[in-house]
């Protein structure tokens, strides 16, 4: 018999640039699309402030308009979102992505990327998407500049499981 091809994505939003890695890396494990999201309107703070006002944000339960997407995540089977993690949850953008977006009924991997604590991030998730098949999730911790080497392997080898779990 043979295996079905699926259509996978990996959508991700990143402020500094660790998320974008780790989507790439996955992308490019199981040939899957890539598609990163973007405010129209950009986070421009830098430093301890960007903690202040992207906490704020996520308090504030703010959902900012995005830039048009160029392809359209519910025509895929392998859904892999990723995001930073501000005030121990997923950042606006993705709350943006989530209600705009229908991800009924996909199979969806989840990952972070964090310079602490991963807090309610995939709690917050999961609820967000409970209509959605949750198949798996990882946070990374500073991949850029924190054991970038074993960051990229742990996730080739996570993003190749997620597709087998959805197979």
């Amino acid at each position: 018999m043979e295996e079905k091809q699926l259509k996978a994505i990996v959508v991700y939003y990143s402020f500094e640039g660790n998320t974008k890695l780790m989507a790439e890396v996955m992308a490019e494990a199981i040939g899957a699309d890539l598609l990163g999201i973007k405010p129209v309107k950009e986070m421009k703070s830098k430093g301890f402030s960007k903690y202040l006002w992207g906490g704020s944000q996520v308090i504030m339960s703010k959902k900012p308009e995005l830039e048009p997407l160029n392809l359209d995540p519910a025509n895929y089977d392998v859904i892999i979102i990723g995001t930073p993690v501000w005030a121990w949850t997923y950042v606006p953008p993705i709350a943006t992505l989530l209600d705009t977006v229908d991800f009924k009924n996909k199979g969806i991997g989840l990952f972070s990327c964090h310079g602490g604590q991963n807090g309610k991030t995939f709690t917050n998730l999961r609820k967000a998407l409970k209509d959605s098949n949750v198949v798996g999730e990882i946070d990374f911790f500073e991949p850029l500049s924190n054991k970038q080497k074993d960051a990229v392997e742990k996730a080739r080898q996570w993003a190749k499981e997620i597709v087998d779990k959805v197979r």
